[in-house]
């Protein structure tokens, strides 16, 4: 939901952009499948909040990873340049850094320069170029223009998948407040400026990832997103109005070992989605008296001395995960996600701490509590499909 933390849903446009309604052509590239690699770097910064095609005739790629976040490599431009932008499906826009910078965070490559683009176009409203604003919750934000401009994807099948006069973000102005080399976010919602959006109808807005702790992941689209098979269950997602871009699921209980917690009968009880699935947003936050009686139920069972903690955390003085609990997110539809000790604890030295945060914005589940997941996304279905997957092995 956001690179850092959360993202707070606020688009500040100077004009009501009727031009995100704009679907890209997509060319130089056949009908179906797309998969993409992702990438993981590891760094000592704190977090921040398929069809029966076989591979080899299919085209798929890498994203990678750092500080808990997950990136993907694109060109952008003619000639094209290569960004790197953090995977995010609680946003719509796509944006990079781009010259002039005179207030931009610093970034591990080149900075994109739109004057040296022969397809770059600045959107225009009432004879000036479109501004836009975004401001994340943790105070990160982004500022610039809103261009056209060609985007490219490379596919480990040697093929570009080419999107032409794709809508960006050409930020001019912006600020992170947690360590990260990508230069800028690629936004995967349902929000009609959305890569998966902008990839049109032979997508038919079919998206799954599979994120690994190590090692390579996958980001894949159109007929290569499906997830089936065994061991696959499936959440049922929501569109609410106040938010209507968000994949929304609704979570009924959480069991900690053999505790079951329902959401019946608290505040946090819902029918129609109660909790974010996010790409960009690392741990998984809860409503606050919801998570005290989570929190709670792993005090009981965890027989350690608690240690110092930032961020809220519950944390106990030891590197030992077999004195642990199991917990399982019950998810509305007949979803059970089995966790692993890795999505739900993470080792800080000698102190092991929960990661699943109380706090009073909206509910998320994190990218963490994702891992080894193949994720897939149906919004023709309204279905979140979850299976179990070595996600570092997947296709290797």
């Amino acid at each position: 939901m956001s690179p850092a933390i959360r993202m707070m849903s606020m688009a500040l446009f100077i004009q009501i952009f009727t031009f995100f309604l704009f679907t890209a052509t997509v060319s130089s590239f056949p009908p179906g499948g797309f998969t993409v690699d992702l990438f993981q770097r590891r760094s000592n910064s704190s977090s921040s909040r398929i069809s029966n095609t076989q591979p080899g005739s299919s085209p798929y790629a890498d994203t990678f990873s750092d500080s808990s976040e997950y990136f993907m490599k694109l060109q952008i431009g003619t000639p094209p340049i290569q960004i790197e932008a953090i995977l995010d499906t609680g946003s719509s826009r796509i944006w990079t850094n781009c010259l002039p910078c005179g207030n931009c965070f610093k970034q591990s490559g080149p900075v994109f320069d739109p004057s040296k683009s022969s397809t770059y176009k600045d959107k225009i409203c009432d004879g000036s170029p479109c501004s836009y604003e975004t401001i994340y919750e943790d105070q990160s934000y982004t500022k610039g223009t809103i261009a056209t401009e060609t985007v490219r994807i490379q596919s480990t099948s040697g093929q570009p998948y080419v999107m032409p006069e794709t809508t960006i973000g050409c930020s001019h102005n912006s600020s992170v407040v947690f360590r990260t080399a990508a230069s800028g976010i690629v936004g995967l919602n349902w929000g009609s400026s959305s890569l998966v959006s902008q990839m049109g109808e032979d997508m038919l807005g079919l998206m799954s990832y599979c994120f690994s702790g190590e090692g390579t992941s996958k980001l894949n689209f159109g007929s290569n997103a499906i997830v089936s098979g065994d061991g696959t269950v499936a959440a049922n997602m929501f569109r609410k109005k106040a938010n209507p871009n968000m994949y929304y699921l609704n979570l009924d209980a959480v069991s900690v070992g053999e505790t079951r917690i329902e959401t019946l009968g608290t505040p946090f009880q819902a029918l129609d989605g109660n909790m974010i699935i996010d790409s960009g947003t690392t741990y998984t936050y809860l409503p606050e008296s919801y998570c005290d009686k989570v929190r709670t139920a792993v005090e009981k069972v965890v027989k350690a001395d608690q240690g110092a903690s930032t961020d809220n955390m519950l944390c106990y003085k030891t590197n030992n995960m077999d004195i642990f609990p199991v917990i399982t997110m019950h998810f509305q539809g007949g979803a059970d996600l089995v966790l692993d000790k890795y999505n739900t604890y993470m080792m800080y030295g000698e102190v092991t701490c929960l990661m699943i945060l109380c706090d009073p914005g909206t509910p998320i589940l994190g990218n963490r509590a994702q891992n080894n997941f193949l994720v897939g996304y149906d919004p023709s279905s309204l279905l979140v499909s979850f299976k179990p997957t070595n996600c570092s092995a997947l296709w290797s």
